[in-house]
């Protein structure tokens, strides 16, 4: 027998059956202890291994995952950003050519009234130095006929000559003053104000047939042309809100005249006292006929005033409709965009994550159809005379029953109401309709002229505010559309 491991044998040398000696056998049992111990400690250390790897791919993925959900919220702030400042660039820049396009429209407006108000002023003043020299030659004449009649009795006048030269200066002193009013060119007014004087020459032929002496003859005639003056002054001094102060004037010349008049010869006082009063007031109807010049050129004014302001806000709203459809035309590349993204994701996507895919791809065609629709109105707006017609009343700034009926444009016609109650009035405005046409300008025009009884400021048209009831005003409403909103409160 021999040990196979370590060599020895013999005839009477004692193996294992697993062909160990003794003294072999614990060093085999230790060595297999070991051996097992050691592949233990190996298949551990594989397992570590493998746990390891596995450790290292979860959170290789996490950290994978929470970088590029880092990179997508990074981005989404980059482009929320560039998007705040294009809109913050676009409003600045909207801002400055609303601005330069006021100013600019100021300037022409103001060259215009400079230029019509230096051609009036010309005009006016070669007027006033034409009447003014008339008036100062009638009035030193009338002054020394008056010291004369003071002075010659008609007897003494009569030997010493006076009346010949009494006649020849009524002849050279009593042109007919042919009075010029600006209301002349209107043609309503003309005919209304030619009436006028026709009467005036009436009262004055009248008054003329009870004169005999030529004193008292030329006393009247006198009287005639100097008040025909004062009257042309007037009316050439006159201007719109100034009629109260026209008048007041016209009554303080008549007032002056009579007491000349009756100075120079109480004989005919009574008369002249008559005369005077009829006369003068067919002076206050030519001054009120005249003041209706400037009221109707004052209207002409606010009424191209507010062609201006409508254009202006036409413009405001075209630019604003051209801003925002740029804004919803870069959504809609955005929402194209994302879904374009999402079908490729789906062509490489599971089962379980393609549903997921096709949700949120639904979801963005569904806002890509609103978003397509507010492109749609926004072109309508832009091409057509579309628009909201409102209702609005402020309690706290012009009491109960004063309603404002204006027209907007906007997409969003609460900002047109939010900017009017943010600009001069201690109070927001309240919304009692918004009612959308198709023409917005004619539908504003025939409210307009439906309230027009009801206009609070009858001059200025743009001044849109109306005192009615609010019952009424709901009737309107109701009849121009019955779908319309209207709210009480």
């Amino acid at each position: 027998m021999r040990c196979e491991r370590c060599g020895r044998k013999g005839l009477f040398f004692k193996v294992n059956e697993r062909g160990f000696c003794k003294d072999c056998e614990p060093l085999i049992a230790v060595q297999e202890s070991e051996q097992a111990r050691l592949d233990t400690l190996r298949k551990e250390l594989s397992d570590a291994s493998a746990l390891y790897d596995k450790i290292y791919h979860q959170a290789k993925t996490v950290a994978e995952s929470d970088i590029a959900k880092m990179r997508q919220t990074c981005q989404e702030e980059i482009d929320a950003a560039k998007g705040q400042l294009e809109s913050e660039l676009a409003a600045m820049r909207s801002a400055h050519e609303e601005r330069v396009t006021a100013l600019t429209m100021q300037i022409i407006a103001s060259e215009a009234e400079y230029e019509a108000t230096t051609k009036k002023l010309k005009k006016v003043t070669d007027e006033w130095l034409k009447t003014s020299r008339h008036v100062r030659d009638v009035a030193s004449s009338y002054e020394s006929i008056l010291h004369a009649l003071r002075t010659y009795s008609d007897r003494e006048a009569s030997e010493l000559g006076f009346s010949e030269t009494l006649l020849d200066v009524q002849e050279n002193l009593f042109p007919t003053v042919k009075l010029d009013p600006h209301c002349m060119d209107i043609k309503e007014l003309r005919k209304q104000f030619k009436q006028i004087d026709q009467k005036i020459d009436g009262v004055l032929n009248k008054y003329s047939s009870r004169y005999t002496t030529k004193s008292n003859i030329a006393i009247y005639k006198l009287m005639v042309i100097a008040l025909r003056a004062e009257l042309q002054n007037v009316l050439f001094s006159l201007s719109f809100s100034k009629l109260e102060t026209a008048e007041e004037q016209l009554r303080e010349i008549t007032q002056k005249y009579l007491s000349i008049a009756t100075d120079g010869n109480q004989q005919i006082a009574p008369t002249m006292k008559k005369f005077i009063g009829e006369v003068e007031g067919m002076f206050l109807e030519a001054v009120r006929t005249e003041y209706e010049y400037y009221i109707r050129k004052q209207q002409a004014k606010e009424e191209q005033k507010a062609l201006r302001e409508q254009m202006r806000q036409e413009a405001e709203e075209r630019k604003r409709l051209a801003d925002q459809q740029k804004q919803v035309e870069k959504e809609e590349k955005k929402y194209h965009s994302e879904i374009d993204s999402l079908r490729e994701q789906l062509t490489r996507a599971s089962d379980a994550k393609a549903e997921a895919l096709n949700q949120r791809i639904a979801q963005l065609e569904s806002q890509l159809t609103m978003v397509a629709q507010k492109k749609e109105e926004i072109t309508r707006l832009q091409n057509g005379k579309a628009g909201y017609v409102y209702v609005i009343s402020n309690l706290g700034s012009f009491g109960d029953d004063v309603f404002k009926v204006g027209m907007t444009r906007r997409l969003e016609p609460q900002e047109r109401i939010d900017e009017l109650g943010s600009a001069s009035v201690p109070f927001p405005f309240d919304v009692h309709s918004f009612i959308f046409s198709n023409d917005a300008v004619s539908l504003e025009n025939k409210m307009h002229e439906s309230l027009n009884a009801n206009r609070l400021n009858k001059v200025n048209l743009r001044k849109e505010f109306f005192k009615i009831p609010l019952v009424q005003l709901e009737q309107l409403v109701q009849e121009i559309d019955p779908t319309a909103e209207f709210k009480r409160t």
